[in-house]
């Protein structure tokens, strides 16, 4: 599937901030396989003083910004095409999970993609016995690895409230756990605990998600949303997958990838500094809209 994505933030500083430097990772990725960033820009309003662009070390695009004038309102900006391929179901066999962790052992690599960067402690998620409990008693019988992760995914949707407000970016995932209440990015990162708790390597995903209006009801503008899943490293025939445990679905052509990470604080959409004595608000606007592909030519005749 081609998309078209837009995607607007702003924020607002009262009064005016002095000074700010922010890093941005908001550009679709470019995922051999998988997906495709056709063409994509990334501007900010006013147009910074500094600009720097590259890759971290998990090959997510990022871009620093500076502004040294001061700001009472800042924009950022992205426009892109993505071609987004269905994610194929494996079809090689998912290890019992008592055999992965010899896999795990067995992968020699300390690549960014290496099941060893995502078995142990993130900075926002930390392995608590509720959580690997909780893993445990959704799992199948004789699970696999690639079955653990959906029978996961399903338990955290069934059991788990979508509450926007009731948690902040900065709730514990032992808080999310209590609560069993939260958004995209708390479920995430409560799978990725659970993953993790039960030898699982799993990571964070953050991307954009198409939303398909109800029946009879036209798409509003700026209603699609920044989304969060998660990836899950199911053995060496398998490798990741990915599981949006929100939706309760294994990630399709519509959801857009544009950062890997151990947790959100590695794939954060905008992290930054500021120097501001007041208060700050944030919004943003997201549009995911589909190309449709020229009509096939007709024969003359």
């Amino acid at each position: 599937m081609l998309y078209d994505v837009r995607l607007r933030i702003r924020q607002v500083y009262t009064p005016p901030a002095t000074a700010g430097r922010y890093l941005l990772r908001l550009m679709p990725a470019d995922l051999p396989g998988a997906q495709r960033l056709v063409t994509g820009i990334l501007e900010g309003e006013p147009a910074p003083q500094e600009r720097w662009d590259g890759r971290d070390f998990f090959g997510n695009a990022v871009a620093e910004v500076a502004y040294k004038a001061a700001q009472a309102e800042l924009g950022f900006s992205v426009r892109a095409r993505v071609q987004r391929l269905e994610a194929a179901v494996p079809q090689a066999p998912a290890p019992l999970l008592a055999a992965l962790g010899d896999e795990i052992t067995a992968s020699l690599s300390l690549a960014p993609d290496s099941p060893h960067h995502f078995t142990g402690r993130s900075v926002r998620v930390a392995a608590f016995a509720e959580a690997s409990d909780y893993a445990r008693a959704a799992l199948p019988a004789d699970a696999t690895s690639l079955s653990a992760v959906q029978a996961i995914g399903e338990a955290i949707h069934r059991d788990f409230r979508f509450m926007p407000g009731a948690t902040t970016v900065e709730t514990p995932v032992e808080q999310v756990f209590t609560l069993r209440a939260g958004v995209c990015q708390d479920f995430s990162h409560f799978m990725i605990a659970c993953l993790r708790g039960i030898g699982v390597p799993a990571g964070y995903v953050s991307g954009f998600l198409r939303t398909i209006p109800p029946t009879g009801q036209t798409r509003l503008e700026g209603s699609d949303a920044m989304h969060a899943w998660v990836r899950a490293w199911c053995g060496q025939a398998i490798g990741w997958v990915e599981y949006d445990p929100t939706n309760a679905v294994f990630a399709r052509g519509d959801h857009i990838v544009v950062a890997y990470g151990r947790d959100y604080s590695d794939a954060a959409p905008t992290v930054g500094a500021v120097r501001s004595a007041g208060t700050q608000a944030t919004s943003h606007a997201v549009d995911v809209v589909p190309v449709e592909a020229p009509a096939a030519p007709r024969n003359g005749g």
